[in-house]
């Protein structure tokens, strides 16, 4: 769906669609079919009703009396990137921030069924019902990766142990970036992305400044109602690696522990007092090539506090700073050679209806409008942290990414 909407987006001229694919909100998919993602966004509604249109065949839809389960209705698509300037003050290749409002979407519920849902009582057009029965060929593109500096990565991981071992810091996590030249359209390599890796959390925008491709395993937050999750990743391991050596590895599960208490003080600034669990803690669980230790914090916020102040005590992501936060946060301006850009931030959805779900910018391509792409990759440095182990996971991370290509052939 996402490879028909881009193409035919293209043909037309109109805005290209955005996507969030894999586990959202209780579906395998939700998709905006036209989005102008524009650098700064529009408030969107704060109330408002869907409905649910099961789009059966390509020919026609049939209204149904009852909202489906899982009904979005329609909402923000956007991104925001990770706060914090390079060494130099500069930041990411693309705008801090972008993001639009559909009050229109198609939803992949967890049967495989396709809906049209709208917040404002549309029917789903007849084109649109086509493409959902129709299948879109795939299209040649391209992209030759260069890896980050090993000398910049040792830099930074040996920096971090020096200021672990002052007592400066308990834990960061030292990030680069692959860098690279695309041709083709970013939306079919997203296509081919999910398709090959299936990532948990993928999420996909693009606009007038370039596209964004996160293929992320990692949720930074979700929101329905009162309940607030957030489910940190950390602790790595080849997928033809045994995952019982994740329980046993000192290294992976105190930097998982340290981290589930930072984002259980991030989360405390504003939930409800004494609401703070830690509903999963040092579950091992796959993601594309690799084992990861993900524990899940949850939160009783009041509904009242706004996004704006949720974000503000919890973003950016504790996965991927460190503790102490704010220190942490500084010294690796001085550590990473460049800014993070989206890499870092996060990327997700907003339903006024169904509630809020935000993924932890990982795993994700940036594409600029001259073709220039990179992909962020990282890993969090304890005191027991080797140098040469922790390069080795960065390649790990990216292996299912840079190794990735078109379904079409060349």
């Amino acid at each position: 769906m996402v490879r028909a909407l881009a193409r035919r987006a293209r043909e037309l001229g109109a805005p290209p669609p955005a996507a969030v694919t894999g586990n959202w909100l209780g579906s395998r998919a939700i998709i905006a079919p036209a989005l102008t993602a524009m650098e700064t966004g529009h408030a969107h509604p704060g109330s408002a009703h869907p409905f649910g249109e099961h789009v059966a065949t390509g020919s026609a839809t049939d209204r149904d009396s009852a909202e489906p389960a899982n009904a979005v209705g329609g909402g923000w698509f956007g991104y925001l990137s990770y706060p914090d300037p390079g060494p130099h003050g500069e930041y990411g290749p693309l705008p801090a921030m972008a993001g639009g409002f559909t009050d229109h979407v198609l939803r992949l519920d967890a049967a495989g069924n396709w809906w049209f849902e709208s917040l404002a009582d549309e029917t789903c057009p007849d084109w649109l019902a086509r493409l959902v029965s129709g299948s879109a060929p795939s299209a040649e593109w391209s992209c030759r990766w260069t890896p980050p500096s090993r000398a910049a990565h040792r830099f930074g991981v040996e920096s971090c142990l020096e200021a672990i071992r002052a007592g400066e810091v308990y834990q960061a996590c030292v990030c680069g970036h692959f860098t690279g030249h695309f041709t083709g359209e970013p939306a079919d390599f997203f296509a081919d992305a999910i398709t090959a890796t299936r990532p948990a959390k993928a999420a996909y925008l693009q606009g007038e400044w370039g596209a964004v491709a996160s293929l992320s395993p990692e949720m930074f937050l979700s929101r329905k109602g009162a309940i607030v999750r957030s489910s940190p990743i950390k602790g790595t391991l080849p997928i033809d690696k045994d995952p019982a050596l994740l329980r046993s590895s000192v290294k992976d599960v105190a930097e998982n522990v340290m981290i589930v208490d930072l984002v259980r003080n991030d989360l405390g600034r504003v939930a409800a007092l004494g609401s703070v669990t830690v509903t999963d803690l040092l579950g091992v669980y796959p993601a594309p090539g690799v084992w990861h230790l993900v524990s899940t914090v949850q939160a009783h916020v009041d509904p009242a506090i706004e996004l704006s102040d949720l974000l503000a005590a919890a973003f950016p992501p504790a996965s991927v700073t460190g503790t102490p936060k704010h220190r942490a946060r500084t010294l690796l301006r001085q550590w990473e050679p460049e800014p993070r850009g989206v890499y870092c931030g996060t990327v997700g959805f907003h339903s006024p209806v169904a509630g809020l779900e935000l993924n932890v910018a990982i795993r994700t391509v940036e594409f600029t409008a001259r073709g220039d792409c990179r992909l962020g990759v990282g890993g969090g440095i304890t005191i027991d942290s080797e140098p040469e182990r922790e390069w080795q996971e960065c390649l790990d991370k990216a292996a299912t990414i840079i190794g990735l290509q078109a379904s079409a052939p060349l």
